[in-house]
């Protein structure tokens, strides 16, 4: 997946506003290319993992095949671990094969760190940011 900095900066601004909870939403392709990144809200309003309201984000997945766009990652934030996948991130990925993961990491200090996964079968693939 391609991203455009400006979407990437709106991840990073996501997760650098809800910390110290962790942040998550979703982001839209078409033809490899993200083209939308939709914040969602974390229910479960923890530092340690993130949780989506299932109908809200059954209805946004519905909203983004209707424009002729599909889920193309999963990002979410880690505010107390390196942005690498947990074994809850790696559970969860279970349900979503072949969609990319990214996680930005939000230190107390320092600047945030983004790193893009694939996750299959329980493997943990880092793949580069490609940026467009």
């Amino acid at each position: 997946m391609k991203i455009d900095r400006a979407l990437l900066h709106e991840i990073v601004a996501h997760a650098v506003r809800d910390a110290p909870n962790e942040c998550c939403g979703i982001v839209a392709v078409r033809d490899g290319q993200a083209v939308a990144v939709h914040p969602t809200e974390n229910v479960a309003a923890s530092p340690f993992r993130f949780e989506v309201d299932g109908p809200a984000l059954f209805g946004l997945l519905e909203s983004i095949e209707s424009q002729g766009a599909d889920l193309g990652a999963i990002y979410h934030s880690h505010t107390r671990s390196k942005p690498y996948p947990s074994q809850t991130d790696v559970n969860f990925s279970f349900g979503w094969p072949g969609v990319e993961w990214i996680i930005v990491g939000v230190p107390k200090r320092g600047e945030p760190e983004v790193h893009s996964y694939l996750i299959d079968g329980g493997q943990i693939s880092e793949i580069g940011l490609e940026l467009a």
